[in-house]
Order: structure tokens, then sequence, then C-alpha cells
């Protein structure tokens, strides 16, 4: 199966966030904004103004309603607050452009609302929604990347709602989910890694689930987290699964190497988009299609 086939795989396959859609096909103006994202990448100089215009079209965030934020806003601290500030804090704190352009009391704002949000819709929800560990991390791309907080703030809930929701559940059923997929894509991507890996009792449970988590939002610089990202709302966050496996491959060497790789994988190199990206869409061919379908399905889909 060649590398075209992959794109071709990738390009058509109907996309995680497009499931709620009666034929669950993008439409031409979309995927050839996917062709762009996947052969050329948002061009770096028009990254700030290009990049939030490109998300809202794939996530399909027609509509910000400030009244409607402000309405959750004003409601004051929900009723994990306390919660969302132990980890709001630690959020990318190593990052000093996220820092300088977001501060802590718009993560807060944000999140508290989102839980806000989600108390009004629970009856007509398919998936309750709260609070957890990594959601912080999940929002701080949106708000780096979004002229404003409303924009944010609809475009991050949309995001939660429909692309991962099973990520963001109370046991982070999605998470847990994508760790195992990850290890049976692993087994047959690259055996000899997967049974070196497991003759140290190193599963993805144990080194990969903090990029699993927070789609690799964890993996500074935040530069290539967003190009990462681009891909991802592209063409659906199941792919994370197969760009972390990318990142390992790309170690390889040096893990195979190691007494320790835990040592090394402890914390993954900084993050480089375009090979990663690369990588993950050339894996897609390898992957027997069933395996593809229980992954492109993991991070919505409770039937599995």
């Amino acid at each position: 199966m060649s590398t075209a086939h992959s794109f071709n795989k990738l390009l058509n396959q109907p996309k995680a966030v497009s499931k709620s859609r009666a034929t669950g096909e993008a439409d031409d103006g979309t995927k050839k904004l996917r062709r762009m994202i996947l052969v050329e990448g948002i061009p770096s100089e028009d990254d700030v103004t290009l990049r939030p215009r490109v998300w809202k079209i794939l996530l399909r965030v027609n509509e910000v309603q400030a009244d409607t934020y402000l309405h959750y806003v004003s409601r004051g601290p929900c009723q994990v607050r306390e919660k969302i500030r132990n980890d709001t804090f630690r959020t990318l704190a190593t990052d000093k452009g996220f820092k300088e352009r977001v501060r802590e009391d718009m993560l807060v704002r944000l999140l508290d609302a989102f839980v806000w949000r989600s108390h009004d819709r629970q009856d007509e929800e398919h998936f309750g929604f709260t609070y957890v560990q990594g959601m912080n991390v999940l929002a701080a791309p949106f708000l780096y990347t979004m002229p404003s907080e409303v924009e944010a703030f609809f475009c991050f809930s949309k995001f939660i709602e429909e692309a991962c929701p099973l990520y963001v559940q109370p046991t982070l059923e999605g998470v847990h989910r994508g760790l195992k997929l990850l290890d049976r894509c692993l087994q047959f991507v690259d055996p000899e890694l997967f049974v070196y890996l497991r003759s140290k009792n190193l599963s993805a449970e144990i080194y990969a689930f903090p990029s699993v988590l927070t789609l690799c939002a964890c993996t500074p610089p935040l530069d290539q987290v967003l190009k990462l990202w681009d891909f991802l709302l592209a063409f659906g966050v199941h792919l994370n699964v197969l760009c972390v496996i990318a990142q390992l491959l790309l170690m390889r060497e040096d893990v195979m190497a190691s007494p320790s790789p835990m040592k090394l994988l402890r914390t993954f190199p900084p993050l480089e988009a375009p090979p990663v990206i690369g990588i993950a869409v050339t894996l897609v061919r390898d992957l027997p299609p069933e395996l593809y379908e229980e992954l492109a399905k993991h991070p919505f889909e409770t039937n599995q």
C-alpha cells in the first residue's frame, strides 16, 4: 500500500467531529483545507491570523455569542473550582510565550464556564461533562490561538463535546482506550520495539499517558504543538495515537540501545510536528482496516 493511499485514506475518511452530520462527509472546501494542512501546513507568516479561522472551520464553529459566555462567567465559580485551580497554575508553565498571552484567570473562567454550560445541557447531551484532569491543557491551545476568550470557549466546547468526549469523562475512558490501542498499533508497525519495551515492563499506560491525555500538548515547543493540532483538528484526534508512535520511532535507536528506556521516555524530546505528521500518515497504511476503524472511533464511541 503506497503513501498516496495513506493520504487518500485520511482525506476521504469521515472526520471524527463530523459524526453527527447526516452523511458524515466533509464538503469540498473542507477537503481542500485538510489537503493543504496535510501537504503544506499553515504558512508560519500567516498562522496568527489564519489558524483561528481554519480551526473554526474545521470545528464548524459558526456562531460565537458573547452574551452566552458572559452569562456563564457571571455565575461565578463552578462546583469544582478548587479542582480547576489546582491545575491551572501549572498549565504549560515552562512556556514563556504562553504565559505572556494567556493569564491563569482566563483559563479558570473558561473552564468554569464550560462546567456551567455542561450543567445546563445535561438533559440534552449524550455525555455529561465536568472538569477532569488534563482539561486545562486541552483548553490552553484554544486560548493561545483564538483572538478572544469567547471564541476560545466556543471552540474548546465544540472540540470536547464532539471530537473527544470520552477523553474527558471522569474515568478518562477514551485516554485509557487510546493507550491500549497505542500498544496494539505499535505491535503491528514495529514488533521489535514493542517486544523490547514489554521486556522492560513498559506499556503505553506507563510512558505515554501524558501524551495521549493532552494530545501531545504537554511536549514543547508550543508552536510545534499548534502545527500538530492543525493536523489533528483536520483529520481527527484519534491520529494522536499514531503521532505518539511516530515520536517513539524518531527516538527508536536510543530507546533500543538503552538498558533503562524509561529514563528517555519520561520526557520526550522537543516536538517536531512535520516529521511526526509524516510518519503518522505512513503508519496509517500499515494498520489492518478493522484496527484503524477502532482507532478512529475510540475518542467518542462507547460501544467498543
